[in-house]
């Protein structure tokens, strides 16, 4: 009998914690939040704020750049290297920024999860804190008092008080969760605000440092078009201008010569080595546009005289894939002031096919590439004022061309 009178006050204040009436959740079940989520939410908080300095620290200042390569005009080769070193940390930036965008717009998303989780706990905990309430009212003041004078022994006097402790201390402990999940929700919502912040401000650093290239592209185009005008006007010689193509010409046939070596010494230990075999080259852009500039004698646009162009430009829009146009193997992946970023290719027989002006290279040096491949993405690097490929054919140590090997 007095298993069944304790089992009784059992079911009497379960039926108090979790409210009277229709079955509900009870607060404890839904007590996610928790003093640890707070200190971690806040510590988040605190991050997205040192993001945003960083975000703001690491912009680039166009006009100290300027100003910075305003000295190494004077001697061209430099200015141009240094311009273009500065471009492509400008063009890393953009893709870090658009990296954080991409990962912020994935934050925002789990924030709002745990902004709506947070809500509907809220929800939930004033609702059955409610139903709390308004059975205490309606039982009365007195309903308490009744129950532990309706008891019918000692010990079901002292099962009742204890039950009724419980009941109280449930109570506390549903007011403070409460408070606590009031606050998540109010740390989760600065959290959003911090994420949306970031997201917008990262979205500026992109248009920032897109202005920044652009600023930086501006100016070598004029001080390369300003190099041409002195140069027609007598102020420098074109011979100045005809040394830099010879140099490049010159590091050209030094590594063709340093190919053909180390040919020789495989050649002479083993028997084997590479032969172009007469195949038909692949078309070197994945999007051809237009032939900007073709291969042979032309007048040149600003020198007003006859000169020799090795290769045949192709206009084609910035990072645009550019194809090993046949199986070989890359004697070159490197940068000059005149080439830009450049691929050489080894492909037997004597024969080389040369990338200039890349905005990215994707091989290096010793690299076996089979037709097709990617090697690099179209840029304006170098002595060049806007984006394109710059492809050259070399056969047995002379320019030839390009039209011989592939078609448009």
């Amino acid at each position: 009998m007095k298993k069944w009178k304790i089992t009784g006050c059992l079911i009497l204040a379960v039926a108090l914690l979790c409210t009277a009436g229709e079955p509900r959740v009870c607060a404890t079940n839904m007590s996610e939040i928790t003093s640890e989520s707070i200190r971690e939410m806040e510590s988040q908080i605190d991050n997205a704020q040192s993001e945003r300095d960083q975000l703001k620290n690491s912009l680039s200042d166009i006009k100290k750049l300027v100003q910075q390569l305003e000295q190494e005009k004077k001697d061209l080769k430099g200015y141009v290297a240094k311009l273009d070193e500065n471009m492509a940390l400008i063009e890393q930036k953009i893709a870090d920024f658009k990296m954080q965008i991409a990962n912020k717009e994935a934050d925002i998303e789990e924030a709002q999860r745990q902004l709506e989780h947070a809500l509907e706990v809220e929800a939930n905990q004033y609702e059955t804190m409610s139903s709390r309430i308004k059975f205490s009212y309606e039982r009365g003041e007195n309903y308490l008092l009744e129950m532990l004078m309706g008891s019918t022994s000692f010990a079901d006097f002292l099962n009742r008080s204890y039950y009724m402790e419980q009941v109280a201390d449930f109570d506390n402990q549903m007011l403070e969760s409460f408070i606590q999940t009031r606050e998540y929700v109010e740390l989760c919502k600065a959290q959003l605000e911090q994420d949306k912040a970031f997201l917008d401000e990262a979205k500026e650093g992109v248009e920032n440092e897109q202005a920044a290239l652009e600023e930086l592209m501006k100016q070598k185009q004029q001080e390369l078009n300003a190099y041409d005008q002195r140069i027609s006007s007598g102020e420098q010689s074109i011979e100045e201008y005809e040394a830099d193509l010879k140099a490049q010409n010159e590091l050209i046939s030094a590594l063709e010569k340093a190919v053909e070596d180390e040919k020789k010494r495989i050649l002479a230990s083993s028997g084997k080595v590479l032969t172009y075999d007469g195949g038909t080259f692949k078309f070197p852009l994945a999007s051809y546009t237009r032939v900007s500039d073709d291969y042979g004698m032309r007048m040149h646009p600003t020198l007003f005289v006859q000169q020799f162009h090795n290769g045949v430009d192709f206009a084609s829009p910035k990072g645009t894939a550019i194809y090993a146009a046949y199986d070989g193997i890359v004697v070159a992946a490197d940068y000059s002031s005149t080439m830009g970023n450049y691929v050489m290719i080894d492909h037997g027989g004597g024969l080389y096919t040369i990338y200039m002006h890349a905005s990215k290279l994707y091989v290096k040096k010793d690299d076996v590439v089979a037709r097709g491949n990617t090697i690099a993405a179209v840029g304006s690097t170098g002595r060049s004022t806007g984006n394109h490929l710059h492809f050259s054919v070399r056969l047995d140590g002379e320019y030839v061309s390009p039209w011989n090997y592939i078609s448009p």
